[in-house]
């Protein structure tokens, strides 16, 4: 894609005005993991201001294979910063550092199973105080913004968000979970959005984001539609340059809870060719439900915490795949 596809001004890293749209969504994430302690997480805010709530999401994937989470809704009344529910976004410097912590409770789930069925987890899941603090620091370019042309795409489509920027970074700061704490000295994602928002739009999505023991990096998209079109847009990042794909396979290997276990990737840019491997370590199986009219649409949102290689060198970070569920099955399974 061009670089000047899109316009990107260091105002876009702070909250734009929203349109009148029921469903405007701003949104920020971050993710951030530890290799050597093989420990870390994401989190989000999306100020649904129109509609009077923040969306808050905690997800920390611990050592021994639990996870720690919060999911919120917050009431806001302006869109005016990221800071809702005890956790917050700060940009410290546009294009280079944000910092995001959280501080609050926690669900401590010894099975990420329970998050399965939320009813049941709220109720019953081992509640202990938390908080996380962590430093972004880009390493990478940004990539991304507002398209400057009707006929341009955003990352995840213009029914999605209205722009989209994204970075790979440095990622230091500490995670607290009840009485233990772990020290967070390795890298990271971030991104920002903004525009109308249903999770529903969505048929299904397969997205990798990695940072290797290298340097090197990638993103990696592949969206399809419900006719069966699918866009793959993304990047990897080599020696300090993003190079975007022009071409994307993924084979996936199943769990028996149609969850993703194991991908394979093949990748190609302008400049070369690249076969990738992920692991997945620890899924959490998330949902987000909506009602229309009589119906209710369910997504499932499998956000794998995801060991990948390759050629030779090792890297960190997640597989999200996200579809609509029909039938009681997802809409993507098995492809």
């Amino acid at each position: 894609m061009p670089v000047d596809a899109f316009r990107l001004e260091p105002k876009d890293e702070h909250p734009h005005q929203p349109d009148a749209s029921v469903n405007f969504n701003e949104s920020v994430y971050t993710n951030a993991f530890d290799p050597a302690q093989r420990v870390g997480g994401w989190m989000r805010l999306g100020n649904r201001v129109n509609e009077g709530y923040a969306e808050l999401s905690v997800c920390l994937y611990l050592p021994d294979g639990r996870v720690a989470c919060q999911f919120l809704r917050p009431a806001i009344a302006k869109n005016d910063r990221f800071d809702a529910g005890g956790l917050r976004y700060d940009v410290v410097e546009p294009f280079r550092r944000v910092d995001m912590r959280y501080d609050g409770e926690l669900m401590l789930l010894d099975d990420p199973e329970l998050l399965r069925t939320p009813e049941a987890m709220f109720a019953r899941a081992k509640k202990v105080s938390g908080s996380v603090r962590w430093e972004h620091t880009g390493h990478a370019p940004m990539h991304g913004g507002e398209p400057t042309s009707a006929d341009v795409p955003t990352m995840y489509g213009r029914d999605f968000s209205r722009g989209h920027f994204n970075q790979h970074t440095r990622a230091k700061g500490v995670i607290t979970v009840g009485e233990q704490s772990w020290t967070i000295d390795g890298a990271g994602w971030r991104d920002h959005s903004w525009g109308p928002r249903y999770w529903q739009v969505i048929h299904y999505y397969r997205l990798f984001i990695a940072n290797f023991d290298d340097g090197r990096a990638l993103m990696l998209l592949k969206i399809a539609d419900r006719s069966g079109h699918a866009r793959r847009v993304g990047v990897l990042l080599v020696d300090g340059r993003y190079e975007d794909i022009v071409d994307l396979d993924v084979v996936t290997d199943w769990s028996a809870r149609q969850d993703p276990a194991r991908i394979r990737l093949g990748v190609r840019t302008a400049r070369r060719a690249a076969q990738i491997e992920g692991e997945i370590i620890t899924v959490a199986p998330l949902r987000n439900r909506r009602r229309v009219d009589d119906e209710t649409l369910v997504s499932r949102i499998a956000e794998g915490f995801t060991r990948f290689t390759w050629d030779g060198a090792v890297g960190y970070g997640m597989t999200e795949y996200i579809e609509r569920i029909e039938d009681g099955h997802p809409v993507g399974y098995p492809l």
